[in-house]
């Protein structure tokens, strides 16, 4: 099934691989990876906001059977945890990873032999986790591991907060899109995570997302090889915007877009100190929100 052949093997073999590679890690010497265009000069360990500095920082790797089940088949998800993050949420699951920075620095040849690893154990796909700040790593890792025998997808699991320049170093790269889309208005987003602008940078860079990929695409097995399939957590008392951002992916994107309506908010990292996100998600709030998924027609994924 011609579907299930990652994108990556193709750039390989026309040289469009190495020659992004070669883009990305220019960008590095004045970081404008993601949308908060710091200029950091990571060639030099120069820290901005992603506090990630030449090297990829990973912070773990292994099968995951949490995922959606279109990415976990029988064999899991090839998980790979990038430490550190560009947005940075107060109330992230993974505060230690994202915002303490816990793991190792690793090479590139590294992170090549850890994809190479995963897919010796059968995982379905690499799940490339908090990717948005080592995309040159990444490339350039994916570039090696592409050479030692790589053959199963890529997933970008990501906060929807990407840089539409970066997202087209990873047209025919990327095979599944995984990115959250977290808030709808401004004033939350910039409460959240000090990003004001994510809402319309979510838009635009999950409307880049699906133009790369298109609606996601499953084998004989139920096993995605392609495609566009969005997150949403619910919070608290519709903080996140939660039909407005259903709307638009039915109206903007595509009304086959697959969604997974995530229920697993509570109070974590430095979430506590805002009262409004101070306790979990109900469990009406989470099934009010499935059922404005249902009526907009979009599939569900559970």
């Amino acid at each position: 099934m011609d579907t299930c052949i990652p994108k990556y093997l193709k750039a390989k073999d026309q040289g469009r691989l190495l020659e992004k590679v070669r883009q990305s890690a220019r960008i590095l010497a004045s970081c404008t990876l993601c949308p908060r265009q710091c200029g950091a000069d990571r060639t030099h360990e120069e820290m901005g906001v992603c506090s990630t500095g030449e090297k990829a920082v990973v912070a773990s790797f292994a099968p995951h059977f949490g995922e959606e089940p279109q990415l976990v088949g029988v064999n899991g998800s090839g998980t790979l945890f990038f430490s550190h993050c560009n947005l940075k949420c107060i109330f992230c699951q993974n505060y230690e990873i994202s915002v303490q920075g816990q793991g190792q620095a690793a090479t590139a040849g590294q992170i090549a032999s850890i994809m190479l690893y995963l897919q010796t154990l059968n995982c379905h796909n690499i799940n490339l986790v908090t990717p948005s700040h080592v995309v040159p790593q990444i490339l350039e890792a994916v570039d090696i591991a592409a050479a030692s025998g790589l053959t199963i997808p890529l997933v970008y699991n990501c906060s929807g907060y990407e840089s539409l320049e970066t997202l087209g170093l990873l047209k025919d790269v990327i095979d599944i899109y995984l990115p959250d889309f977290k808030f709808w208005e401004p004033g939350i987003s910039e409460m959240c995570c000090q990003a004001n602008d994510y809402p319309e940078i979510a838009r635009k860079a999950i409307r880049e997302m699906y133009d790369q990929v298109g609606d996601l695409k499953v084998d004989k097995d139920g096993i995605a090889c392609s495609g566009l399939l969005v997150r949403h957590l619910v919070l608290p008392e519709n903080l996140a915007g939660t039909y407005e951002i259903l709307k638009f992916l039915k109206e903007k994107i595509s009304a086959q877009t697959h969604v997974n309506i995530m229920s697993q908010y509570r109070p974590m990292g430095e979430a506590g100190r805002i009262k409004s996100l101070a306790r979990p998600v109900t469990p009406e709030e989470v099934r009010k929100a499935r059922q404005m998924a249902r009526d907009l027609g979009l599939k569900i994924v559970q």
